[in-house]
């Protein structure tokens, strides 16, 4: 049975809870093989970290699209809010519901932004969890009750979504607005090269969004947010003064819209001589496993497919119940030429051998004596992160993180 399993806890290192909630809200008994666990007080220190770098007079809007990058949206949807976020970005329409029962559920209230766009056959679902879309078609505009908070976006060189800056599209796309009676709560764009420092990019970005603001002026329309950062950019704001000089303009608020930070991550800074201001924020996921089995290999064994790795002499291996069906990283399989990942026993590394299976992997615990079925492997968290994972993988921390899933 196959159940992303997740418990929280406050620093703890305990086994898994009796129950874990999945995302269909269906609950599974203890005995798991692998699970992860969330730190209720890591992510509530470095959401408080990001609101300290980005001010008092911005609200931080707390990205937990994507299943909170892996961490479960309903697990940290509450946590989040108990912390101070007033706003939550979601990817879409049932994320969204999902997110908002679990707040329910807990008693607490925040505002919702599905952040990827919409289908109008979503629009029920959004009036019936009072959920914020990110608009910018005739389609979507016309598929909204009259009423609906609205956040249109501006594509300013993403080239991904929003409404084009270069085109008399966006007057047609804001008289239709206005003919639904929709409520144009925010205007925003994406910079596509924040983690680069003094990116030339960036800065046609902003200038193409200044643009736009100066258009939206002419028409006498003045949402309440007005916002453009991730993560990236609050970590290493090409100026902090930009956004709300700007905002001040139409008297609107700011926004910054952080994810991988919250989770303890972010991405480097290239070009920048003092590049970080998120320095105290730390991972909040820990992934584990219980040892299956351990046996003595002779000299000549070989592991795993195509029999990548040979042992020159006797070693102790434990059998790890998760491989790349869970999110455990292909890339991170070893030969006797090249080392690949490692997992955690007893506060020591267990170096993968040969190469990761299914939902099985290997590795050498020879000099861990104390290694016997039913440890905890830590597969990612205390010694080993989603950083380790990703250069390894020849990726990004984001991808580590969203790819976990894990066998119940």
């Amino acid at each position: 049975m196959k159940a992303l399993t997740r418990s929280v806890q406050n620093g703890a290192k305990h086994s898994p809870p009796a129950t874990r909630a999945h995302l269909s809200l269906r609950l599974y008994h203890e005995q798991v093989n692998n699970w992860i666990e969330v730190s209720a007080e890591r992510l509530t220190a470095n959401y408080l970290a990001i609101q300290a770098a980005a001010g008092p007079e911005t609200t931080v809007l707390a990205v937990i699209k994507a299943n909170a990058y892996g961490h479960g949206a309903e697990t940290c949807a509450p946590i989040l809010v108990r912390a101070g976020a007033t706003w939550l970005g979601v990817t879409c329409a049932a994320e969204g519901a999902r997110v908002r029962k679990a707040l329910s559920a807990a008693g607490l209230e925040a505002e919702i932004l599905i952040m990827s766009g919409f289908l109008p056959g979503d629009a029920p679902l959004i009036h019936q969890h009072n959920l914020t879309p990110v608009v910018w078609t005739h389609e979507q505009i016309a598929a909204l009750n009259p009423g609906t908070r609205v956040h249109l976006e501006v594509d300013t060189g993403m080239g991904r979504q929003g409404i084009g800056t270069g085109s008399a599209e966006f007057i047609q796309v804001f008289l239709h607005l206005r003919s639904c009676a929709l409520i144009l709560d925010g205007i925003f764009t994406h910079f596509c090269s924040s983690e680069i420092a003094d990116s030339q990019q960036t800065a046609l970005q902003q200038q193409r969004f200044e643009e736009f603001v100066a258009q939206l002026r002419s028409l006498n329309d003045t949402p309440t947010w007005l916002h453009a950062a991730n993560t990236a950019a609050v970590d290493n704001p090409p100026d902090p003064t930009w956004l709300p000089n700007l905002a001040a303009t139409l008297n609107a608020k700011t926004i910054v819209r952080t994810g991988l930070a919250l989770y303890g991550y972010t991405l480097p800074i290239e070009n920048a001589a003092n590049p970080h201001i998120l320095r105290s924020i730390e991972p909040v996921l820990t992934w584990k496993a219980r040892v299956l089995a351990v046996r003595t290999l002779a000299p000549g064994d070989t592991v795993g497919y195509n029999a990548t790795y040979t042992a020159q002499n006797p070693i102790r291996v434990a059998l790890i119940p998760a491989g790349y069906a869970d999110g455990l990283r292909r890339e991170l399989s070893s030969t006797n030429a090249r080392p690949g990942g490692w997992v955690m026993i007893h506060n020591q590394r267990a170096p993968i051998l040969g190469r990761i299976s299914m939902n099985l992997t290997v590795v050498d615990v020879t000099r861990i004596p104390a290694a016997e079925p039913n440890d905890e492997a830590i597969l990612l968290g205390d010694g080993i992160t989603a950083d380790d994972h990703a250069a390894l993988a020849h990726t990004i921390p984001y991808e580590i993180l969203c790819g976990i899933h894990p066998c119940g």
